[in-house]
Formats: C-alpha cells, structure tokens, sequence
C-alpha cells in the first residue's frame, strides 16, 4: 500500500507527539520540553525528552528519537502503515491509497472491515473460553499443575474449549455465520452421502490459549488437549487476519519485558512462553507450529536488538535451529545480537529453571552459541578439514549463508575466519567466490580526489561562525574536528526547523536562494511550495514530506543536530537575528561572485554598478 507523502505530513501536523507518547510515558514538563523514563531502555534517571515544538522525541540515554509515527512503530511494533493508519484513526483522517482503482480501493475497504469483524468473533469467543476455565476443575488442575497462577492465567488470557460438538453455539446464536467457519472457530464439511453441510467446533476439551497482534487483539488460538487426544496442540487455520509465519504467541504480553530484559527468548511452544513468565522470564515468545522465518526475525527486532533462540539439543532442535539461522542472517547487523542456546534433551526451558533454578537458566541464555559460531558449525557440518576436499566442502557450505549477512564490520570478519579454516587468505576467498577482481584506476591524479574551480563552489564551501553563539552547535567528526557547514546549509537548517521564518524574507532573499545550485536550490524551492500549500508545519511534518526528494540527504545533514532536543530551546529572536546576518553575508558573496564574472568578462561598467550596490547595502546594515 503506498501512502502520499502529503497525508502523512498532513497527519503529523495534526498529531501532538506529546500527546500520543503521554499514552505510554509520564512526562513532566521541564522547561520547553517534556521529560519522562525512556521506554525503549530501562532508566531510573529521566533522560527522555519531548519537543513540542519540534514534534520530535530523543532519548539521550539510547539515542531512540523520531516522530509519532516512528514512535508507534518503535514501541508497539507495528509497521509504518500500521502506525499511519493507528495514528489517522485516532485523528478522525481518512488514509487515502496512491495508484489504486475505484474496484481496488473498494475491495480494500471490504478487507478492512471483514478483519474488523472477524477480531470481534474472536473476541468473544476468547471471552467464553475464559468463562469456561473457571467451571473446569480439570482445565483448572491441569493450568495449577504446570505451576501457573490466576495472575498468569488472565494475564494471557487463558481459557477452556468445553467438550461438546457445537459448544460455541451458546455465544453465537447463529451457529451458521459464515464468519464462524472464516475466523477458525467452527469446521464446515459436507457430508459426501447427503450432500447435508455439517458444522462442529474446531476446538473441543482443549486448554486454550489466545494470539494475539501486537495491538493486542485476538487474531486466533493455540488448543492442547486434555487427555489422550490428537493432535497435541491445534492451531487456527489461516485467516484473514492470522497467518502463522508472521505472529509470534506472546510478543504483546512481552512487549515491556523484553526492553527491560535486553533481549528477547525465542522458545518452541506456548507452556514455554507462559511457564517462563511465570518463573520470571517474560521476554519469551514462541512461533506458532511453524519454523522461525525471516519476517519473524524482522518483528522481533523491532522490540529489541537481542534474540535468543531457545531449541532442544537433539536433531529436531539442530534442524529448527538450521532453519532459524537462515531467517536470521539477513538482519545480523554489527549493532545486533542473535545467540542459540541448546538445552539439554531432557530439558525443556520450564524443566530446567525447575531443576536448577532461575539463575542457572539465566547464565545458561548468557552463554548461548553466538550467531558467527553456529553459522560456522553449520557450514562445516560434514565436512573434513584435514582434506583439501572438505576445505572445499566449507567453502561451498558458507558461501550462500555468508552471502546473507549484511555489510559491516561481522561479516569482514567472518570472512577471515571461513578463510583461515579453508587455508586461503580472505582475497583468495572471495576470488574464489566471486571470481577475481577487476582492476582500475582512480578518478583524477590524486587518488580520484576531484577538484572543482567553479569560484561560486567554492564561496558555498566556506565555513560560516556567526558573530552570536548559536544554540545549535555544529556536529563533530570522529576525532574531535568540527565538521564545516556551508552558509546554504546554515540557511537551510533554520529555514527546515523553523518554517515560518520563511515569510519574513525579501523577495531579493528568496530569489537567491531559490536559485541557488542543486541540492540547496531545489530544497528550497520545494520549501516555498510547502508553505503556500500547506502553510508552516513542523520539522517531523517536512521530513516526511522530503522522502526521495532529490535534496533529502542535504536536509537530513543540515538538521541533524535539530533532531536532538535541546535542554535549552533556541530564542526566536537570536534565530532570527543568525539567519539575517547568515543571509547577509550570502548576498555579499553573490555580489562579490557576478562582480568577478564582469571583470572576466572585462565588462567594466556592470563591475562598476555590482560594486556600488555591494557598498550600499554594506553601508545599510
């Protein structure tokens, strides 16, 4: 689904950050700011700041920062058209579809509302398991049993299927709803010798535990069942709204635990995740019946940086295992952690905290096989490294899982390490990959460092240091080396942060800048649209509003700094007063430029003019 990019400016002007985040965090005013504990990393000190003004949050604790939409992406894991169309909802607005046809849009919105209403079947029939749990001394000795209390239990939500074919027709007065048979709740079959539709409960003398999304609504269940039946545990089918390979059982109940904890620990069933949150492990979350894909993986790092994969050490948990490291690699990054821990056969994750205590269990996920080592257990798996053979045999095994990782800093580095264990240095190896490396030569004389004569380029690269501090201070290279900011950039942080600015300059003003070369010209006359369309907006509302703008990355740079909250904020009439001077000092060079141009061009008279305006204006000031 794509988003134009003007609703979602339009929404984030409308959108108070404070406010959405105020939802989840207490925060107090202090100063221009808002102050509160960071959500995304535990803090007893507040270090999480709030800009009204700038509709913009930062942690100075993690470094967390972005606008409401990123912030429900960040804290309720929910991707950008999910928080788009959360945040729209909240604001009355209407998410418009780009490149849709009138059939396409109409079926969209049927879509949209038939997951409504299968959320709300499910939902009341979560609410009669749970009615039925307690009139089920079974159900209820079985839970007891497995050592879990009455908080647990409805903290999960957890519930009993009664025995009876057609139970749930007691909640749903019309049993034959096709919404039943939609959401999972009911089996339809025809009867080949009748040809008569006959309609029972999916879910019967079951244990029932609810899935729910990561907003928290009931998108389907898990069922085990009492006694000798099969299969063990049953799942919904897909629907609509539940799709194994995407949901994770308990990632909304785990949500606040796993920033708290660090990471988050990927087991095999619900017992685990539940039995765990008992037993003070309430980062635990467990695919449904299916092997961890990447899209799991990709969910789960949006909570946190740090995956445990929790299996049983025997071939079936190596396989699951072998399966999770391939959804994995692609978003090892360097910044991220992935661990697989192997229990012993006997052991499941409750079994062992039980046998050796909650602290054993936690050194034992402190000291889980790092991603870099199974990847490299897996590559060699079969393999004899005493023979060129199974030297080779390696290389060929790592190649494609090598190839999945992300560039940085781990991937170099395992680069060496297959290479070593291959007897090959690291070029040899990728020669043997990729094939050798083609060669050429530099751009330029000087290591392709390119020089550009154009003397307007050269005024723009000039530094500037206005004569009043400014309270944006200039961002530092590695090394401590500020790093130099031309005057345009200068102009374009204090035009993108503070919009209204805008209209207190000359037409001369504008036009200068406007016509200033690409990147800084086009940033700015798509900066003067914006404001005749949509009039002064926010910071978080232009940055939207700049994606795949051909002067995003000038706009991204030159309000880098803008992007943290600042203890103290800037005093209009100081901005005010910088940028005049800064717009001074730009037409001073201008002039300076077309009068070096005339001189070129040996074209006395209109230096002479050129100069005399220059003076004048100087003599103004």
């Amino acid at each position: 689904m794509s988003i134009p990019q003007p609703f979602i400016q339009e929404l984030l002007v409308r959108a108070d950050v404070v406010e959405i985040v105020g939802r989840y965090v207490q925060l107090k005013k202090g100063g221009a700011n808002f102050m509160g504990l960071c959500p995304f990393h535990g803090e007893k000190s507040p270090s999480f700041s709030v800009s009204p003004s700038k509709q913009f949050y930062h942690c100075f604790g993690c470094g967390k920062n972005g606008n409401a939409i990123s912030f429900l992406m960040e804290h309720a894991g929910m991707t950008f058209v999910e928080a788009v169309k959360d945040l729209a909802q909240q604001y009355g607005m209407q998410v418009p579809e780009d490149d849709a046809s009138p059939s396409e849009r109409a079926r969209a919105s049927e879509q949209r509302q038939k997951q409504a209403t299968l959320s709300d079947v499910l939902e009341k029939a979560c609410d009669a398991y749970k009615k039925h749990l307690k009139g089920s001394h079974k159900a209820v000795d079985y839970f007891k049993g497995r050592g879990l209390s009455g908080d647990i239990a409805k903290q999960f939500g957890l519930g009993y299927a009664p025995e009876g074919w057609r139970s749930l027709a007691s909640v749903f007065p019309n049993y034959d709803d096709p919404l039943l048979a939609e959401s999972g709740l009911v089996i339809a079959s025809v009867d080949e010798d009748t040809g008569e539709e006959k309609r029972y409960d999916r879910f019967r003398d079951r244990v029932m535990f609810p899935i729910r999304n990561v907003k928290g609504e009931c998108i389907g269940f898990g069922g085990r069942v009492l006694g000798e039946g099969t299969p063990k545990y049953l799942n919904s089918p897909e629907t609509p709204v539940f799709h194994k390979g995407r949901e994770l059982y308990g990632l909304f109940e785990a949500r606040h635990a796993l920033r708290e904890q660090g990471y988050v620990l990927v087991t095999e069933g619900y017992m685990d995740v539940v039995a765990l949150a008992q037993l003070g492990f309430p980062n635990a979350v467990a695919t449904l019946g299916t092997a961890c894909t990447a899209e799991h993986v990709q969910k789960l790092f949006r909570f946190t940086d740090s995956v445990v994969f929790s299996f049983d050490g025997d071939a079936a948990g190596r396989r699951a295992a072998r399966k999770a490291l391939d959804g994995a690699l692609p978003y090892a990054s360097d910044v991220r952690s992935v661990k697989f821990l192997f229990l012993p056969p006997e052991h499941d994750p409750d079994s062992y905290i039980r046998a050796f205590g909650k602290d054993a269990f936690a050194r034992y996920v402190s000291e889980a096989t790092p991603l870099s080592r199974f990847m490299i257990e897996a590559a060699r798996d079969g393999c004899d490294l005493n023979s060129a053979e199974g030297r080779a045999h390696l290389a060929s095994n790592a190649r494609p899982l090598w190839s999945q990782l992300p560039e940085g800093a781990l991937k170099r580095q395992l680069l060496g390490e297959i290479a070593e264990l291959v007897q090959l240095n690291s070029r040899e190896l990728s020669e043997v990959w990729n094939g050798p490396a083609k060669s050429g030569k530099a751009d330029g004389a000087h290591g392709g460092k390119r020089y550009n004569n154009d003397s307007y380029q050269r005024i723009q690269d000039e530094g500037y240091s206005p004569k009043k501090p400014s309270n944006f201070a200039p961002r530092m290279r590695p090394g401590g080396r500020t790093a130099l900011a031309s005057r345009a950039d200068h102009a374009a942080r204090i035009l993108l942060t503070n919009m209204a600015a805008w209209d207190s300059l000359s037409n001369e003003d504008r036009s200068m800048l406007c016509e200033l070369p690409a990147p800084h010209g086009p940033l700015f006359v798509w900066l003067e649209s914006q404001l005749h369309e949509h009039g002064a907006q926010p910071w978080a509302a232009l940055r939207e509003g700049l994606r795949d703008h051909e002067s995003e990355a000038l706009a991204l740079k030159a309000t880098a700094s803008f992007e943290v909250p600042l203890a103290q904020e800037p005093d209009p009439d100081d901005t005010a007063s910088e940028l005049r001077g800064l717009l001074d000092l730009m037409q001073d060079d201008r002039f300076k430029l077309m009068e070096t141009e005339a001189l070129a061009a040996n074209d006395l008279e209109r230096y002479r003019r050129l100069h005399e305006q220059r003076r004048a204006r100087a003599s103004a000031k």
